[in-house]
């Protein structure tokens, strides 16, 4: 705090002044000045830069009334490398690096987000541009539908975190980042679709998934220097407490994150769901007590809602297929392989057009005889809202024979 203060004293000029001088650098880059030159030329005029003057700058850019929308997004683009140094004394003090804190969870998907990029989706776009073939084209499909696990990232940051922020009169960051957490999804459905219905524009592929890996790499930059920092220095303990409480039900990218449990919180009774109870047609249960019985059954449970997304899956003792949190919110269709998920299509579309009610299937796994059923979750007038995948080790039952009645 006294560096900034300092700062101030050093630079005795108004705040209209400075961000005058911080606006014109966006456009003295954007018309060819160095970034070294312009980075001086601000250090020596402003001293260091606080991340709401950047936000506030960047909001006004884009409502500039002689600037379009997509022109101050390219702008803001090119223009980190200015902000980079000197901001980053002013972010180095993060109060919450907490596992389970909704921003500690936030890091961690970018670093998933990072790993899977390096590790699989450069190395395999590589293999793609050399050879097209069939094997490097399905690789890459994979790839790209674990990617489009970045729209719970951006659909908690959106709609849990950007409207706490707007309470506080900002929204910079929700007018710019919304933007392009648009171009980013859309961009990874562009890569998915040209490779689903490949027709040999090799170049299509390469262009559309570069430009998701850099857009990527901006946004998490973003987040990381300006977004997290600013929003971590205006929520309250208790309103990243509800955040995190209503994280779940979007779901999580990549990750199985920590619960979060600070010290202190102070959260509305009604917030808290393990306090209250469930009240059915034949009986009322705590939501432990729900859990537990689901968890205790002797099979594995997994439902999906009409729009095939996961939402829910048992966690019993001795699970035959494995799932994490991260498949929650995730739609079924990116849980398989690209090969055999026509087939799952085409059972949900007999089970939404009323063509089929259950289909079932049993297998050789993991040293077990697996049955596995589908059944088509549908409410009191018949409306389709989701199917349930049931999953039993059957061995055992087959194995059994004669009676062993309760009195012996």
């Amino acid at each position: 705090m006294s560096e900034l203060i300092n700062n101030r004293e050093q630079h005795k000029i108004s705040d209209m002044e400075r961000e005058a001088i911080i606006k014109q650098s966006f456009f003295d880059l954007h018309n060819g000045k160095s970034v070294d030159e312009v980075k001086s030329h601000l250090k020596d005029k402003v001293g260091y830069i606080t991340i709401g003057e950047v936000t506030r700058i960047q909001h006004a850019l884009v409502n500039e009334e002689n600037l379009k929308g997509q022109d101050a997004t390219e702008i803001c683009l090119k223009h980190r490398e200015i902000f980079k140094d000197l901001i980053e004394d002013t972010i180095n003090s993060r109060p919450e690096e907490q596992p389970g804190h909704p921003v500690y969870t936030f890091k961690l998907e970018n670093r998933a987000l990072e790993t899977l990029i390096n590790d699989k989706v450069k190395k395999h776009l590589d293999a793609f541009e050399e050879d097209d073939n069939n094997d490097n084209r399905f690789t890459l499909l994979s790839d790209c539908n674990l990617l489009m696990d970045i729209r719970k990232h951006f659909e908690r940051k959106e709609q849990l975190l950007f409207p706490y922020l707007e309470r506080y009169g900002i929204y910079g960051p929700t007018n710019m980042m919304w933007k392009i957490d648009d171009f980013i999804v859309d961009a990874i459905k562009d890569a998915k679709k040209n490779l689903t219905d490949y027709d040999g524009d090799k170049q299509s592929v390469v262009e559309v998934i570069n430009f998701v890996v850099d857009q990527i790499d901006e946004m998490i930059y973003r987040e990381e220097n300006i977004l997290f920092p600013m929003s971590l220095n205006n929520l309250t303990e208790d309103e990243w407490l509800k955040m995190a409480h209503e994280s779940d039900e979007i779901g999580f990218c990549l990750i199985s994150p920590d619960d979060w449990k600070p010290e202190r919180s102070v959260i509305e009774e009604e917030d808290i769901a393990t306090k209250g109870f469930i009240k059915m047609e034949t009986g009322i249960l705590s939501l432990k007590q729900l859990e537990l019985i689901l968890n205790h059954l002797p099979v594995d449970i997994t439902f999906i809602d009409k729009d095939d997304v996961v939402r829910y899956f048992s966690k019993g003792k001795e699970r035959i297929f494995a799932r994490t949190k991260a498949v929650i919110g995730r739609t079924v269709q990116n849980c398989h392989p690209p090969r055999s998920v026509h087939v799952v299509e085409d059972l949900l579309d007999d089970f939404k057009a009323g063509r089929k009610d259950t289909e079932d299937f049993w297998i050789q796994a993991k040293g077990k005889y697996v049955y596995i059923r589908y059944f088509a979750v549908r409410d009191e007038d018949g409306e389709y809202v989701g199917t349930l995948e049931f999953t039993q080790n059957i061995a055992p039952i087959k194995e059994l024979e004669g009676e062993k009645r309760i009195l012996s």
